[in-house]
């Protein structure tokens, strides 16, 4: 199947152009480089039946071409991290919703399959666990920019099942807190990393809040197996969550990572006022129910957050070339 990928060269890209290529498939990677990097694709850039090509969802005629020699989209091209949503709202809601809409319209016009990767964020702070595929957003005060790329990501949704009920093959994934190599601290800023590259240097992990909010931390080898599932023509016209289901408070994790990267790295902690200026709200909690994706796409995840965190402490040691 020839199949693209928006967002290809960045942290779940890479892998999943890799995982579509050893499946034999025919990949064009399509990343305009904002975040990703090429260096994530180095043993595959040059593979007979791939493609590379730097642009932007945001570019009409670029992602045409693309599209023009595709049978699948997987769009993964996206503007995120909680710094870019606290500091340029902007940038978050255009570069998310404008993108997501080229593709769906010029994937309709040829009748492309479409997978959205979306996030466990459009939940917002609803506090009944777990959730759901149907299960209600709550978000804060539009005033409040940290919500924006949930409802960015929301709006995205929205428009993949408006063109869905106009018989594009569309399938959405909702991502619960994917991590593994490749999640760089300086590109992405997430907690595993910064907490991984601050353990390996002997500096403090800092922690927002009392560290006891919990996430359900997803190895990106799950997340990728989750993705390409949704190939199949069973998955259209629905929405999955994609994750794991087994949450670990934000102080755990830290200790975690101390105590497998041999660190004498002290905890702070910081509120979330100092980290991200006023106003700035977090949720408790994030679960999924993965029922539907066990049921529909055979998906649940292999890996233990032990298992994943010794993968990902491996490859930064190896290749950010951190050492303890």
């Amino acid at each position: 199947m020839n199949i693209l990928v928006t967002g290809g060269a960045g942290f779940i890209g890479s892998h999943l152009v890799r995982a579509l290529l050893l499946q034999g498939h025919r990949v064009i990677t399509l990343d305009d480089l904002s975040a990703g990097r090429k260096a994530f694709l180095h043993d595959v850039l040059t593979h007979e039946n791939h493609t590379f090509i730097q642009g932007s969802v945001l570019n009409r005629p670029v992602i045409k071409k693309c599209l023009d020699q595709a049978e699948a989209v997987f769009h993964l091209a996206a503007i995120l991290g909680v710094k870019n949503t606290v500091e340029d709202p902007i940038k978050v809601i255009e570069g998310n919703i404008d993108g997501t809409r080229h593709v769906l319209e010029l994937a309709f016009r040829r009748g492309v399959k479409v997978i959205f990767a979306s996030t466990s964020e459009i939940y917002g702070k609803n506090t009944n666990l777990p959730f759901s595929e149907t299960s209600d957003r709550v978000y804060g005060a539009t005033s409040i920019h940290r919500w924006c790329y949930a409802a960015a990501k929301s709006i995205d949704e929205h428009l993949c099942f408006a063109f869905a009920d106009k018989g594009l093959p569309v399938t959405v994934l909702r991502y619960f807190n994917a991590y593994g190599p490749n999640q760089t601290n300086s590109l992405y800023g997430m907690v595993i990393p910064r907490f991984i590259h601050a353990a390996l240097r002997g500096e403090p992990l800092h922690i927002y809040g009392d560290g006891s909010q919990s996430r359900c931390f997803t190895y990106v080898d799950d997340m990728v197996r989750g993705t390409v599932s949704a190939l199949g023509r069973q998955a259209d016209g629905l929405a999955f969550n994609i994750g794991s289901d087994r949450p670990t408070t934000i102080l755990q994790l830290a200790r975690t990572i101390i105590q497998m990267t041999g660190s004498e790295s002290p905890i702070q902690f910081k509120t979330y006022d100092e980290a991200f200026g006023k106003g700035y709200e977090d949720m408790p909690a994030r679960i999924p129910d993965l029922t539907l994706a066990a049921d529909v796409l055979g998906f649940s995840p292999r890996v233990s957050l032990e298992e994943g965190l010794e993968r990902t402490v491996r490859w930064f040691r190896e290749e950010v070339n951190l050492q303890p």
